[in-house]
C-alpha cells in the first residue's frame, strides 16, 4: 500500500523503507511478562498463570499488527478521505520515520509535505532524521519533503503556512495539558484559512477537540478508527480528531 513503482513495474518502497515500531520499549515488557507468566505457569502447573501470558502474548501480536501494518491502512482512509488536490503544503507533526509525512507526500505531485520531530528513539524504535530522508528516497518523494528537528509546541514555521496539518500518536506523548495545549495553539497558527486538521493518537483526542472548539475551528468532529488501531486491545485504540480552519 505504501510502495512506488520502478520502470520495470517492480514495487520498491515498502522493500526498503522502514518504518520501525511505536514505543518498543511497551512491547518488550509486554512481551516479557506474557514468556515469564507461560514458562513459570508450566514449571509450576498454574493453569491461569499460563493463561495471563497468553493474554500478554495476544496483545503483543495486536500491537504488533496495528504498529506494522494497521496504523498505514488506517492513515490510508484519512488521507483518501481529505482528497488532496495535489498542490498542497502539509505539515505532519511529530512525523518520526516517516510513516505518515511520505504517505501524504506521495499525493502531491505539486506540493510539498514537512515534517517536526525531535527524534526520540524511545517513541519509536530507531528514529533519526537520516533515517526518514532515506525512506524518503525509497519512496521516491525525497524531493517532495522537508524536515525540522523542532519542538512542536515553538514550530519554527510562518503563520497561515498550510494547508493540511497532520499527526500520529505524537502529541500525547508531552507531559502536560499546558503542553498539549500549545501545540494545538501551534496547529491553528500554522493552518491558513480553510485548512484542515487531522490528529490521531491514543488518549486526550476529546480534549483536543474541546481546545480546537474553543480557538474557533469549525466542523470539530471525534471518532475512534477500528481494530487496526488497538494498540493490545479496544482498550488501548486510537481516536482521530479532524477539524477546519474558517
Amino acid at each position: 500500500m505504501l510502495a512506488v513503482t520502478d520502470s520495470a513495474g517492480v514495487s520498491q518502497g515498502r522493500l526498503r523503507a522502514h518504518y520501525g515500531i511505536d514505543a518498543p520499549y511497551v512491547l518488550a515488557v509486554f512481551g516479557l511478562i506474557g514468556v515469564t507468566a507461560v514458562v513459570t505457569g508450566v514449571l509450576a502447573s498454574a493453569t491461569w498463570l499460563i493463561g495471563v501470558g497468553v493474554v500478554f502474548l495476544l496483545e503483543v501480536a495486536v500491537y504488533l499488527h496495528t504498529t506494522l501494518r494497521g496504523k498505514f491502512r488506517l492513515w490510508e482512509r484519512l488521507l483518501d478521505e481529505l482528497a488532496l488536490s495535489g498542490d498542497e503544503q502539509v505539515l505532519d507533526l511529530g512525523c518520526g520515520r516517516g510513516a505518515v509525512l511520505l504517505a501524504a507526500a506521495r499525493r502531491l505531485p505539486r506540493g510539498t509535505a514537512e515534517g517536526v520531530d525531535l527524534w526520540r528513539s524511545v517513541d519509536q524504535s530507531g528514529n533519526g532524521e537520516l533515517i526518514t530522508r532515506r525512506n524518503a528516497e525509497a519512496e521516491g518523494v525525497g524531493e517532495r519533503i522537508d524536515l525540522h528537528t523542532a519542538d512542536m509546541r515553538n514550530l519554527p514555521l510562518p503563520d497561515g503556512g498550510f494547508d493540511v496539518v497532520l499527526s500520529s500518536l505524537a502529541i500525547h506523548n508531552l507531559p502536560a495539558d499546558a503542553d498539549r495545549t500549545k501545540v494545538l495553539d501551534e496547529v491553528v497558527r500554522v493552518l491558513r484559512p480553510g485548512g484542515r486538521l487531522v490528529l490521531a493518537d491514543l488518549r486526550y483526542v476529546r480534549r483536543y477537540a474541546g481546545s480546537l472548539r474553543e480557538a474557533g475551528l469549525a466542523n470539530v468532529r471525534v471518532r475512534t478508527l477500528g481494530p487496526d488501531g488497538w494498540f493490545t486491545g479496544p482498550w488501548q485504540a486510537i481516536s482521530v480528531v479532524t477539524a477546519t480552519k474558517p
